[in-house]
């Protein structure tokens, strides 16, 4: 199977570029496969972030000094790159947040404050805690319904049931484009047209799709879209939600504070235009400039190479983890992407992780923040290899190895 992939791209020349790749851990070649939690950064953001705390440190949109000026000129032209690359309409519906789950919260306070008792909020069985937790709180505090979407053994939703949920109660419905646990890719297309036929707004998160997969927001039409720096080869404490600007207009502001007023009186304050009213005080400054530079990395691969690459990558792992007795993949979806997870009969992922480490794999183990998947599944929680287009399969070879290697060992 192995001489299925297509290499639309030269992976070694690629992996040069990402400076941790190289580095030996308990003295073993590092084999990153921890990708869906976070992802490796290229040189050029490296080089980024280490250019603006050196000589471009400032702060912005409030300057008249060159350093500031500066600043803000690269900050919002990162915004403008990070618009062209999902195609969002209008630059002021770019708005930086601090990741997926504050971009969630933001919806959940905001938006849900347009909201009433009993109005309808549906969400997914597939959903991380950050896109479960948030609506949960909602309900709490404006009384709100919340529904959920089941999903089969194979980690597919059933979409037959999601029909019967929608109502003209439902406000809005929240899904995961790509699941983390299982990689399951949802029919979004489907999902946001028939939300959009009941009259309720959709929020992707995208925290799992946007480094896999092109994402074109007009063709989309969903009505936000969320997703973290540090999974799309950026830094920490950054991400951006996408809006509407429709939408964004009607909700109040998630956060008080310097730069999203337009004028404060101890009588009344008015609120600054989009889409500076969502970002109060000091920005994570260099983190939105060096995700732009993330992003312009991006710009120069071929995304439908990388989504073709990073399947085959996975189905490989698959099909060859498959001959180890008595391991089973978690998520067996017609339709997913770079995620394998699995289990071993009789052993304990945290163990097989613990192994597999000390053998220079890098893996995620547990619940992955997905604690309804396991309790569907009926296990505490599975070994989660997640591949980027840096993976090889001379990688997953490597971890085939060791896994066989850490049942052994445990049996």
């Amino acid at each position: 199977m192995a001489e299925d992939i297509a290499y639309q791209f030269d992976v070694e020349s690629i992996r040069k570029q990402f400076p941790t790749l190289s580095q030996e851990v308990y003295g073993k070649q590092l084999v990153y496969l921890d990708n869906g939690a976070t992802a490796q950064k290229p040189k050029t953001v490296i080089d980024a972030i280490e250019r603006y705390y050196e000589v471009e440190n400032a702060n912005i949109h409030r300057g008249v000094h060159f350093l500031s000026q500066q600043a803000t000129d690269k900050y919002e032209e990162a915004r403008r790159v990070i618009q062209r690359y999902i195609n969002a309409p209008l630059e002021e519906e770019v708005l930086f947040t601090t990741g997926t789950t504050g971009g969630i919260n933001l919806v959940a306070y905001s938006y849900g404050e347009l909201l009433s008792e009993g109005d309808e909020i549906i969400i997914s069985a597939m959903e991380h805690h950050s896109n479960i937790v948030p609506w949960q709180m909602l309900c709490e505090r404006k009384g709100c319904i919340l529904n959920v979407i089941p999903m089969n053994e194979s980690g597919e939703l059933i979409m037959d049931e999601y029909r019967k949920l929608l109502s003209s109660k439902t406000k809005l419905v929240a899904v995961t484009h790509i699941s983390n646990t299982l990689g399951t890719i949802n029919p979004v297309k489907e999902i946001i047209r028939l939300a959009h036929d009941s009259g309720a707004v959709v929020l992707l998160d995208g925290a799992q799709s946007i480094q896999h997969m092109p994402v074109d927001m007009q063709a989309l039409d969903c009505d936000f879209y969320t997703f973290s720096g540090h999974k799309v080869f950026g830094p920490t404490g950054v991400g951006v939600l996408y809006g509407k600007k429709e939408l964004l207009d009607r909700m109040p502001p998630y956060q008080g504070g310097g730069d999203m007023i337009e004028k404060v009186t101890f009588e009344k304050t008015t609120y600054n235009g989009l889409p500076h009213k969502f970002e109060a005080g000091t920005p994570h400054i260099a983190g939105g400039i060096c995700l732009g530079e993330a992003f312009r990395f991006l710009e120069t691969m071929d995304l439908e190479g990388i989504q073709h690459y990073e399947k085959e990558l996975a189905s490989y792992a698959e099909s060859e983890l498959l001959q180890i007795e008595g391991l089973r993949i978690i998520g067996t979806a017609a339709k997913k992407t770079s995620v394998v997870s699995f289990v071993i009969d009789g052993l304990h992922p945290f163990d097989i992780g613990t192994l597999l480490d000390k053998q220079g794999i890098a893996v995620r183990t547990g619940h992955h923040c997905t604690q309804p998947i396991m309790d569907f599944y009926g296990i505490p929680g599975t070994v989660r290899a997640s591949f980027a287009f840096y993976n090889t399969k001379e990688e997953v070879d490597a971890l085939v190895r060791a896994v066989k290697r850490s049942a052994e060992m445990l049996r």
